[in-house]
């Protein structure tokens, strides 16, 4: 069982329908890539041979670093560090694990923490600096999505038989793989960052119901979905979402109804934020299955008629 929160009644039962099939055939399989939070401290400084200093200093202390996030949270550890140097302009690129929860206030504190110490001790003088100079990625969908990740990493495949296709999409694999050709040229002349039909559905309905912050849909929703037609004449489906950020524990999932639908979900104790990752991986998977059928089919247009505009 998945809770959804929407007011979509052909959302929920384009999901319901894709997450059937993959029921039916026993499953998806899907796996945790990489882990990470991260924040973007900017340090402007008066000329180059100041930046050269500064790097060498920031990467020297590493370790200080690590010692002062451990002080400001019982959870979160500092992975990484790198930098960027756009002129006299240094970009810390901090990235965090953040155990079961979603991160984004945890790592802000932290960060907080190393800016101010590097404020502090600096050898150079530091003109002006800001604790997050917007190239992080948070809450937008970005280039650098491909790159790294922020949150969790997750990839979900199945293979799907031709009659089972027939039997619960009224669809064929053969329809669907032509259909996502056309779809991926389709958002290359978009201009889309990434290739996918309609993630931000599933997801913000998910995130709505498990209490996670609603506007990080804007780069949870950035990834690939890939079909691939087999020899048998079955059809391959993965989903790569590589920015989901979310937790089961602190924010909003402390509330009554959205404990709730997190304990619908019977997530395992340990581990529980990478579990219900795939969980969403998996519903993603689920919803481009179904839509992508549903266009193929022709009666795309008629469910939205039939459950959004008749009374």
């Amino acid at each position: 069982m998945i809770p959804l929160a929407t007011t979509e009644a052909s959302l929920v039962a384009s999901y319901h329908r894709g997450a059937e099939l993959i029921t039916a055939l026993g499953g998806c399989t899907s796996i945790i890539l990489g882990e990470s939070v991260s924040r973007t401290p900017v340090f402007a400084l008066n000329n180059l041979h100041d930046i050269g200093i500064l790097s060498t200093w920031i990467l020297e202390h590493s370790e200080t670093f690590k010692t002062l996030v451990t002080k400001s949270s019982n959870y979160c550890q500092l992975q990484n560090m790198r930098l960027t140097i756009e002129a006299n302009h240094l970009y810390l690129i901090c990235e965090y694990f953040t155990g079961d929860a979603a991160g984004q206030n945890m790592v802000t504190i932290a960060t907080q923490s190393i800016f101010e110490w590097i404020l502090t001790n600096s050898p150079v003088v530091i003109e002006h600096a800001f604790v997050e100079a917007n190239m992080s990625g948070d809450k937008k969908a970005s280039y650098l999505s491909f790159s790294h990740q922020r949150g969790k990493k997750v990839t979900v495949e199945i293979t799907l038989a031709d009659e089972m296709i027939k039997k619960y999409l009224h669809s064929d694999a053969k329809t669907m793989q032509k259909y996502w050709q056309v779809s991926a040229l389709g958002s290359v002349m978009s201009g889309a960052i990434g290739m996918q039909g309609h993630y931000a559905n599933g997801l913000s309905a998910l995130y709505l119901a498990t209490g996670q912050d609603i506007a990080c849909i804007a780069e949870a929703s950035v990834g690939i979905t890939r079909f691939e037609l087999k020899e048998d004449n079955a059809l391959y489906v993965s989903v790569t979402l590589p920015n989901i950020i979310l937790g089961t524990i602190g924010g909003g999932t402390s509330l009554p109804s959205q404990r709730a639908a997190l304990e619908i979900l019977e997530l395992p104790k340990e581990n529980s934020a990478r579990a219900l990752a795939e969980v969403a991986a998996a519903l993603s998977l689920a919803g481009e299955i179904s839509i992508i059928a549903s266009l193929c089919a022709n009666d795309f247009t008629s469910a939205h008629q039939k459950r959004a505009r008749q009374k």
